[in-house]
């Protein structure tokens, strides 16, 4: 690793550790959809008028509604009739995991498209933690699809430090080095900051531990299975990596070498463009 890159990541953790990053807040629509899963009385009809007060959001929600993942047996056209196909859950999650989506922007043509790369390998992850999260029964394809949706979220700010430091940014493997060797911790502020759930919060940092025994199969174990398929499917294999072994899948009581569980995982990976 560069010396530059140690030092730009000395600077981001002392300004982690200082709270002087900026650290995104989350936008107003994913606060006001938080409180609306809160309510236990709310009527779909009034999470709908709160989902619908975001153009882009509503677009993107009625889009992942008709996706293959939630196959649903006629086109669904306004947001109303797509909450009300999810359920007031599974509508705040997922769309509280698009809100993030709208976050990965960028000024510079370079940064842009390392972001849309990040998100892409977010919804292919969230889409087989969302098949993955049926095999067992207290976890649920709501939480499973936001957990892949936020896996990569620490990358964000460091992207957006990048913007402001060429020097990084023209070099893109100290970049890489540094995004990999710190998402996992600005990721967990991040989501902390936020006030996720601890289920949540805990996967930036957990996921590439694989090593990890959970007491009870959790959506870290989802986001790391899926992860590690997404990594395969693409071609880009962890090196060194026993897949068998990890004691996520026997968390999850998963049979790798099933070819059904293959297909299906890898049908999941398209599920939410």
């Amino acid at each position: 690793m560069s010396s530059m890159a140690d030092e730009v990541q000395r600077d981001l953790i002392k300004a982690i550790d200082r709270d002087a990053l900026f650290l995104p807040t989350l936008p107003e629509v994913a606060m006001k959809i938080r409180l609306a899963a809160e309510d236990s009385e709310i009527t779909i009809a009034a999470l709908s008028k709160v989902i619908g007060s975001d153009t882009a959001l509503s677009a993107r929600l009625i889009k992942v509604v008709n996706s293959p993942l939630l196959r649903p047996n006629f086109e669904v056209s306004d947001v109303l009739t797509a909450v009300r196909r999810l359920g007031v859950n599974y509508s705040c999650n997922l769309a509280i995991g698009l809100v993030v989506e709208q976050m990965f922007h960028a000024k510079s043509g370079v940064v842009e498209s390392k972001m849309r790369d990040i998100w892409k390998l977010s919804l292919q992850v969230a889409g087989v933690s969302s098949v993955l999260s049926l095999k067992r029964a207290h976890l649920k394809a709501d939480k499973a699809t936001l957990a892949g949706l936020i896996h990569l979220i620490g990358v964000l700010p460091i992207l957006t430090y990048a913007e402001d430091n060429f020097e990084l940014l023209a070099d893109a493997v100290s970049l890489n080095h540094v995004i990999e060797r710190i998402h996992p911790i600005i990721g967990e502020r991040l989501l902390r900051s936020w006030d996720f759930p601890e289920a949540l919060a805990i996967v930036p940092r957990q996921f590439q531990n694989f090593t990890r025994v959970s007491t009870q199969a959790d959506y870290v174990d989802l986001v790391q299975v899926a992860t590690v398929h997404v990594h395969e499917a693409t071609g880009r294999p962890y090196p060194n990596l026993d897949v068998l072994g990890m004691p996520a899948v026997s968390q999850l009581g998963l049979n790798m070498a099933d070819g059904a569980l293959i297909n299906q995982m890898n049908e999941a990976m398209t599920l939410l463009y």
